[in-house]
């Protein structure tokens, strides 16, 4: 599957008081859409984006472990040293869906937050997992999909209301021991490539036998 990026417009900056007295810094805003063309000229039916949300929601939302990053990461993997935030809720109104994540005191954390008091423009990016469709010029999003954070925070905002970073091409990813595994097949093509007409076979074979190693 290939890592797919989409970069929301602009959040809502909150802050509230927790019981002790301290002001806390959240974000809201569109975090997803569905049944929409996004800049990226993709389309995320809305029975797959709902089915990855509920399973969001129950495994990280509700677990208190739904992160997010700072920046555009280009792996599925959450990186703890980086993240900067912990989305709180995500609830459906239409096809959007509306998420609120609270920024948390990491070191990324209070980069966002210094950036938020300055009055600094910031967006939200989905990270996910899936393969597309064409259809009528249209990229359509799979069953296979797989929601890995509903919210990045970055600096370059974009669904319709939403900038897009795009697929990371040529990348495939596969889960292995329950991590998520980047599978780059430009050496197996640049090996069959230059491999000679007698050790074709031979190179064919040991490169599929790495390949599935790698499962």
């Amino acid at each position: 599957m290939k890592l797919i990026k989409e970069v929301v417009e602009e959040v809502r900056y909150l802050t509230e008081e927790n019981p002790m007295g301290q002001k806390e810094h959240y974000i809201e805003g569109v975090f997803l859409q569905a049944e929409r063309q996004n800049r990226n000229g993709r389309v995320y039916p809305m029975d797959i984006l709902q089915r990855e949300v509920q399973r969001y929601t129950s495994n990280y939302i509700m677990q208190n472990r739904a992160f997010g990053e700072l920046g555009h990461p280009d792996t599925p993997t959450i990186n703890l040293d980086r993240v900067s935030h912990m989305i709180k809720d995500l609830r459906q109104e239409g096809t959007n869906y509306i998420g609120k994540a609270k920024i948390l005191d990491t070191p990324y954390g209070k980069i966002v937050k210094n950036l938020i008091d300055e009055g600094a423009r910031l967006g939200v990016s989905s990270r996910g997992l899936g393969s597309l469709k064409a259809r009528n010029g249209v990229n359509m999003v799979q069953d296979d999909f797989y929601l890995a954070t509903a919210a990045d925070i970055v600096a370059d905002p974009s669904a319709p209301d939403a900038f897009v970073r795009g697929i990371m091409e040529g990348k495939e990813w596969v889960i292995e021991n329950g991590q998520w595994k980047e599978i780059d097949y430009d050496h197996a093509k640049k090996a069959l490539n230059e491999a000679s007409r007698r050790d074709y076979e031979e190179v064919k074979l040991r490169e599929f036998k790495n390949f599935l190693s790698k499962l």
